[in-house]
């Protein structure tokens, strides 16, 4: 029998969230197969998982590459993720130690592969908790998307929808409860389009079933407006984990722009979704995503979309300044000045920071429960229930920990209990 190697992997993760729950996926295999998970001078292989939403999210990817071929240990470098799906040679060609590999399902075994490591056992992932991973678990229950939204090359890198089985992801939800996870937030491409191909089960029913494991906390990550149904809606009423807290990409107040974005909704209608949304679920806090300096904006439509997130009441703004991508439709479009599109953006983020500190400052005096995350200096550090970070005193507590404390002070962007 050939002697077993040890496997030092280290892992950069670029984008999306959804990217950084497949490649916890990947080490929790790794793990289980007895790899170690180290930095990157020290590794033997780095996995690189990749973006490509945007014309500079390839020029990263692609530093991120040179930047490991050039480490002084020379390891392995693997390359996964949507420029991988889309550019698998350009990869390549970047050095002779690159090896791409698209299907994120076969990354484990090619790190073995690749550094003769074959002999490392095939074995089940370990439970995605503990130092190596985050106190709040992301699950991935769905893959791929079919707006085809004309600045979004996602579709063409990740493909149609596809759903985890509802049995599979409900079973690791237990193990998760079971390890004494206490928050699982559900994960993917376009949340809302989860179906499980062989029961017809869709997002609702697997909420039920996660939420049927026990677990303390179930948030989703992100739900596109024309996902969020009355259906949809009733069951997070009726789940007493649910945390009342929603992610809906906005991107534009303007129906002129979102309908040049192709996107499937008008200002008026994704209003009328927040007003059944805060009916349903009374004290809920909504997120969001906005693009500023879209080809076809005009000033006229940027302060309509100003005007459109005041009007709303946001606890978060998440600004993207658009970035052509090429092979999109929006990127054959005239484009707008570099200097507009940073003008309007940096616009936006004012507007939001001051629907934040507002949204900050209306917990003071209140209570909140916090999972706690990380302990630093007898400083602890976790989220609520409505997804605002808080710092509290540390003594006495551990990560996982659940406690409900009250707020005195809002301090660099989050709540302070005393």
């Amino acid at each position: 029998m050939s002697p077993r190697v040890e496997l030092a992997v280290a892992f950069r993760t670029l984008g999306c969230k959804v990217n950084r729950v497949e490649s916890e996926s990947i080490a929790a295999e790794l793990l289980g197969r007895g790899a170690r998970v180290v930095e990157e001078c020290d590794a033997d292989v780095v996995v690189i998982n990749t973006c490509t939403v945007t014309s500079e999210a390839d020029a990263k990817a692609r530093k991120a590459v040179r930047h490991s071929l050039r480490l002084a240990q020379e390891p392995v470098v693997v390359v996964t993720g949507c420029l991988a799906a889309l550019d698998a040679p350009a990869l390549e060609a970047l050095g002779q130690r690159v090896v791409v590999e698209a299907d994120k399902a076969q990354v484990a075994a090619r790190v073995a592969q690749v550094r003769r490591a074959s002999s490392l056992p095939a074995a089940p992932r370990v439970v995605r908790r503990g130092e190596a991973f985050r106190t709040r678990v992301s699950l991935k229950i769905e893959d791929g998307c079919d707006n085809f939204c004309s600045f979004c090359i996602v579709p063409y890198a990740r493909g149609v929808p596809r759903g985890e089985a509802l049995s599979g992801v409900v079973a690791e939800a237990g193990a998760l409860v079971e390890a004494g996870v206490r928050e699982i937030v559900l994960t993917g491409i376009n949340l809302g389009r989860y179906r499980d191909s062989a029961t017809g089960a869709d997002l609702a029913d697997l909420i039920c079933g996660v939420a049927a494991t026990g677990i303390a906390r179930l948030r989703l990550s992100s739900i596109e407006p024309p996902d969020l149904t009355p259906r949809l809606l009733a069951v997070l009423a009726d789940t007493p984990a649910a945390c009342r807290q929603l992610h809906i990409p906005l991107q534009s107040g303007s129906d002129a722009v979102l309908s040049a974005m192709g996107r499937a909704y008008t200002a008026a209608e994704y209003r009328a979704l927040v007003t059944a949304a805060r009916d349903a679920l009374p004290g809920l806090t909504l997120t969001t995503d906005v693009i500023a300096g879209f080809p076809t904006e005009t000033a006229e439509h940027h302060a309509q979309t100003l005007g459109f997130i005041e009007s709303i009441g946001f606890s978060k703004l998440h600004v993207f300044r658009y970035s052509e991508r090429p092979g999109t439709p929006a990127a054959a479009m005239p484009q707008l000045a570099p200097q507009v599109r940073a003008a309007r953006a940096a616009a936006l983020r004012e507007r939001g920071e001051r629907d934040r500190r507002m949204f900050l400052a209306s917990h003071l005096g209140t209570e909140v429960e916090v999972l706690v995350e990380t302990l630093e200096n007898d400083i602890a550090t976790g989220t609520t229930r409505d997804y605002v970070r808080v710092a509290l005193p540390g003594t006495g507590l551990a990560r996982g920990d659940m406690v409900s404390v009250t707020v005195d002070a809002v301090e660099e962007g989050r709540l302070v209990a005393r």
